[in-house]
């Protein structure tokens, strides 16, 4: 079995081509927590074949747990298909929060710009510290002064662990409003540390800072974009048209940044 290694903004990650082999052994947990143990990746994800769309999009983190959306692995795997000749330039497809559309806007071989259209939110909840929402996969974004003073991965684990986001837990981001951008650290469960980059986190981020009165980068008519620096320093940005009355609510939003491919190696299970 072939795998590939890709990275998005710095989160990794190994893909298989499912369409024609069997996939079913590498979606065994402990396979999955070796696989990125050994190649330090932050997850794992299969493409598969599918009768409706371009793909199916199946994700999983390093400790084998799936079920979830992954804004950068969704860059990621688009990439993938158009290096596997599956898809163009742009392409519909499944993943475990449902459907997605996506543009290559520039390809530059080994890497491309994508724009992935991520799902509406609808509601906020509100806490002291921060707030909560789900972009696909459960967050909590809490506004800082300064996110490089933070200690990711212990306020992040007890935030994670609370009470109030049982049983499944929760991601945690921690984000800095400056210069007209967001700087965003993020603690993902799964991983259960501080990784490089999150799409659906970045996505969260934004939203979140609209909710809490953070200017946006740009607006563009009813539409707001955030510019965002990850921790690697790659530059993503996320754009949505926000809800003009009533509770927080967000449609036809949209996460663009870097996907590149790495490698690529013959394994057996």
């Amino acid at each position: 079995m072939v795998l590939h290694h890709y990275t998005g903004a710095g989160n990794d990650f190994l893909i298989a081509d499912g369409r024609a082999v069997s996939c079913v052994a590498l979606q065994d947990v402990e396979v999955i927590s070796r696989l990125c143990a050994e190649y330090g990746t932050d997850g794992l994800m299969i493409l598969e074949a599918s009768d409706t769309h371009d793909f199916t999009m199946l994700y999983f983190n390093s400790d084998g747990s799936g079920g979830m959306m992954c804004g950068n692995g969704g860059r990621c795997i688009v990439a993938f298909a158009k290096d596997m000749g599956v898809v163009g330039d742009s392409c519909r497809f499944l993943a475990p929060d449902g459907e997605h559309e996506a543009e290559i806007l520039a390809d530059g071989g080994a890497v491309k710009t994508v724009r992935l259209k991520m799902i509406d939110v609808n509601g906020i909840t509100g806490y002291e510290d921060g707030d909560f929402l789900n972009t696909g996969t459960r967050h909590f974004v809490r506004l800082v002064e300064d996110v490089n003073s933070i200690d990711v991965d212990t306020v992040g684990r007890e935030v994670r662990h609370r009470p109030a986001f049982a049983p499944q837990g929760t991601n945690v981001n921690f984000v800095e409003p400056s210069q007209g951008r967001l700087v965003v650290r993020t603690f993902e469960k799964g991983v259960e540390a501080e990784t490089l980059a999150c799409g659906t986190g970045i996505v969260a981020s934004a939203m979140a800072s609209y909710n809490r009165g953070v200017e946006p980068s740009s607006r563009e008519g009813e539409r707001v974009r955030y510019d965002i620096l990850a921790r690697r320093g790659d530059s993503l940005a996320v754009d949505f048209i926000p809800a003009t009355d009533g509770g927080f609510a967000a449609s036809s939003v949209y996460l663009t940044g870097p996907a590149e491919k790495l490698e690529q190696f013959e394994i057996s299970l």
